[in-house]
């Protein structure tokens, strides 16, 4: 027991000079060259992941634009067949100003459409920045549904 007390303590006062920790001489530099090597991981891990926060923030803005132009082109088609793309579209625009002031690169472009003889579509486009080098980001969503129309009984 004496004999470990007595390692124990000149290994302290070994380390006392130097800060507390014992470096042995293979050891010199290491932590340096570990810091070279992984700050370039960290960063890329850094910027990935608020990348992909944007990117994600930015799907969700063009779909709710997508969905709300659906809706207006929805409420609006059987009532006025000639404006209601316009409607939508800038009910679109809209959405993407309020929740996403200056997510995208330029203006989406926001599509309306009528595929069937009964449905609607608005399809929102947009560039989305990036942070990383090299990354060219576009987001698409598109929303469909059936025009709202009055239909009596029997038909």
């Amino acid at each position: 027991m004496r004999r470990l007390v007595g390692f124990l303590r000149r290994r302290v006062a070994e380390g006392a000079d130097r800060g507390g920790s014992v470096v042995r001489a293979g050891d010199r530099g290491s932590s340096a060259i570990e810091f070279v090597f992984l700050t370039p991981v960290m960063f890329f891990m850094i910027f990935g992941a608020v990348q992909f926060a944007m990117y994600s923030f930015a799907e969700h803005v063009a779909k709710a634009a997508a969905q709300a132009g659906a809706r207006t082109a929805r409420a609006q088609a059987e009532a006025d067949p000639a404006g209601w793309r316009r409607a939508a579209e800038d009910k679109a625009h809209d959405y993407v100003a309020q929740l996403g002031p200056g997510l995208f690169l330029s203006r989406p472009d926001v599509v309306s459409s009528q595929p069937g003889a009964f449905t609607v579509r608005v399809e929102v486009e947009g560039r989305v920045p990036s942070i990383l080098p090299g990354v060219d980001l576009t987001v698409t969503a598109a929303s469909e549904g059936p025009i709202e129309r009055f239909v009596p009984d029997g038909g």
